[in-house]
């Protein structure tokens, strides 16, 4: 019964750690877009200096 228990156990922490590749790769990109959406309104001083 414990054997089933920790085979369980193992394949829910290899199904978290196949996860994180996914969630990695979706939140760098929500990151990214809001970097760029938030320069494309407000752009940075140093590439676009005021006149």
């Amino acid at each position: 019964m414990q054997k089933q228990s920790r085979d369980e156990q193992l394949s829910a922490l290899q199904r978290y750690f196949s996860l994180i590749p996914v969630i990695a790769v979706i939140s760098i990109s929500i990151a990214f877009t809001a970097w760029t959406l938030f320069n494309y309104f407000f752009p940075d001083l140093l590439f676009h200096p005021m006149p």
